[in-house]
Protein backbone atom coordinates (compact mmCIF):
# COMPACT_ATOMS: atom_id res chain seq x y z
CA UNK A 1 0.00 0.00 0.00
CA UNK A 2 1.29 3.34 -1.10
CA UNK A 3 1.23 6.55 0.78
CA UNK A 4 -1.70 8.89 -0.51
CA UNK A 5 -0.70 12.02 -2.31
CA UNK A 6 -1.93 15.31 -1.38
CA UNK A 7 -4.35 15.43 -4.04
CA UNK A 8 -6.02 11.95 -2.64
CA UNK A 9 -5.89 13.56 1.22
CA UNK A 10 -7.82 16.33 -0.34
CA UNK A 11 -10.43 14.22 -2.31
CA UNK A 12 -10.62 11.57 0.53
CA UNK A 13 -11.49 14.75 3.13
CA UNK A 14 -15.06 15.99 1.68
CA UNK A 15 -15.30 18.69 4.55
CA UNK A 16 -11.97 20.36 3.55
CA UNK A 17 -13.97 21.28 0.25
CA UNK A 18 -16.34 23.93 2.45
CA UNK A 19 -13.60 25.46 4.75
CA UNK A 20 -14.78 29.09 4.76
CA UNK A 21 -17.84 28.21 3.68
CA UNK A 22 -21.51 28.90 4.80
CA UNK A 23 -22.84 25.65 5.30
CA UNK A 24 -26.32 24.23 7.18
CA UNK A 25 -25.35 21.71 9.71
CA UNK A 26 -28.74 19.22 10.39
CA UNK A 27 -28.39 17.45 13.78
CA UNK A 28 -30.16 14.62 15.24
CA UNK A 29 -32.55 16.45 17.68
CA UNK A 30 -33.93 18.05 14.53
CA UNK A 31 -32.07 22.11 15.10
CA UNK A 32 -30.91 23.78 12.07
CA UNK A 33 -27.63 25.33 12.46
CA UNK A 34 -26.32 27.43 10.02
CA UNK A 35 -22.80 29.34 9.96
CA UNK A 36 -19.11 29.59 8.43
CA UNK A 37 -17.07 26.27 8.43
CA UNK A 38 -13.93 27.27 10.24
CA UNK A 39 -12.20 23.70 11.47
CA UNK A 40 -13.17 20.11 11.58
CA UNK A 41 -11.93 16.56 12.59
CA UNK A 42 -12.00 12.99 11.24
CA UNK A 43 -15.11 12.45 13.90
CA UNK A 44 -16.63 15.13 11.85
CA UNK A 45 -16.46 17.22 15.13
CA UNK A 46 -17.21 21.10 13.08
CA UNK A 47 -16.40 24.23 13.88
CA UNK A 48 -18.98 27.11 13.34
CA UNK A 49 -18.27 30.83 13.13
CA UNK A 50 -21.18 33.57 13.24
CA UNK A 51 -23.92 30.39 14.06
CA UNK A 52 -26.79 30.80 14.19
CA UNK A 53 -30.03 28.44 14.68
CA UNK A 54 -32.92 28.96 12.37
CA UNK A 55 -36.31 28.16 14.15
CA UNK A 56 -39.27 27.23 11.84
CA UNK A 57 -43.03 27.41 12.81
CA UNK A 58 -45.68 27.53 10.33
CA UNK A 59 -44.70 30.14 7.86
CA UNK A 60 -42.59 32.15 10.77
CA UNK A 61 -39.08 31.71 10.79
CA UNK A 62 -35.86 33.11 12.81
CA UNK A 63 -32.20 32.94 13.33
CA UNK A 64 -31.00 32.98 16.92
CA UNK A 65 -27.25 34.07 17.13
CA UNK A 66 -25.26 31.57 18.73
CA UNK A 67 -20.96 33.03 17.86
CA UNK A 68 -18.90 30.69 17.76
CA UNK A 69 -20.31 27.22 17.42
CA UNK A 70 -18.67 23.66 18.11
CA UNK A 71 -21.03 20.60 17.23
CA UNK A 72 -19.90 17.04 18.21
CA UNK A 73 -20.05 14.79 15.56
CA UNK A 74 -21.87 12.36 16.64
CA UNK A 75 -24.89 14.51 16.49
CA UNK A 76 -24.31 15.63 12.91
CA UNK A 77 -27.18 14.19 10.73
CA UNK A 78 -26.66 16.30 7.25
CA UNK A 79 -24.06 19.25 6.29
CA UNK A 80 -24.71 20.89 3.35
CA UNK A 81 -22.93 24.23 1.30
CA UNK A 82 -25.92 27.22 1.01
CA UNK A 83 -25.48 28.95 -2.20
CA UNK A 84 -25.46 32.50 -0.97
CA UNK A 85 -26.73 33.57 -4.95
CA UNK A 86 -30.19 32.22 -3.99
CA UNK A 87 -32.80 32.80 -1.82
CA UNK A 88 -32.67 30.38 1.61
CA UNK A 89 -36.34 30.13 1.97
CA UNK A 90 -40.04 30.22 0.22
CA UNK A 91 -40.60 34.05 -0.38
CA UNK A 92 -44.10 33.40 1.58
CA UNK A 93 -42.26 32.51 4.51
CA UNK A 94 -42.44 35.55 7.17
CA UNK A 95 -39.21 36.61 9.27
CA UNK A 96 -40.04 37.17 13.16
CA UNK A 97 -37.95 38.53 16.13
CA UNK A 98 -36.26 35.83 18.31
CA UNK A 99 -39.05 36.69 20.78
CA UNK A 100 -41.96 36.01 18.57
CA UNK A 101 -40.42 32.80 17.41
CA UNK A 102 -40.14 31.50 20.59
CA UNK A 103 -43.73 32.56 21.95
CA UNK A 104 -44.64 30.54 18.87
CA UNK A 105 -42.58 27.58 19.32
CA UNK A 106 -44.10 27.47 23.08
CA UNK A 107 -47.67 27.28 21.62
CA UNK A 108 -46.69 24.92 19.44
CA UNK A 109 -45.20 22.82 22.25
CA UNK A 110 -48.57 22.90 23.97
CA UNK A 111 -50.60 22.03 21.92
CA UNK A 112 -49.00 19.14 20.81
CA UNK A 113 -48.68 18.18 24.52
CA UNK A 114 -52.55 18.87 24.48
CA UNK A 115 -53.11 16.23 21.86
CA UNK A 116 -51.21 13.33 23.96
CA UNK A 117 -52.56 13.78 27.00
CA UNK A 118 -56.02 14.10 24.93
CA UNK A 119 -55.22 10.81 23.75
CA UNK A 120 -54.29 9.23 26.91
CA UNK A 121 -57.47 10.06 28.08
CA UNK A 122 -59.42 8.19 25.46
CA UNK A 123 -57.00 5.19 25.47
CA UNK A 124 -59.61 3.01 27.56
CA UNK A 125 -62.67 3.66 24.13
CA UNK A 126 -59.84 1.54 22.14
CA UNK A 127 -61.24 -2.16 22.65
CA UNK A 128 -59.14 -4.33 20.28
Amino acid sequence: MSWAGPDEVFLSTSLASYLDKKLLVLLRDGRKLMGLLRSFDQFANVVLEGACERVIVGDLYSDIPLGLYIIRGENVVLIGELDLEKDELPPHMTRVSVEEIKGAQKAEREATDLKGSMRKRMEFLDYD
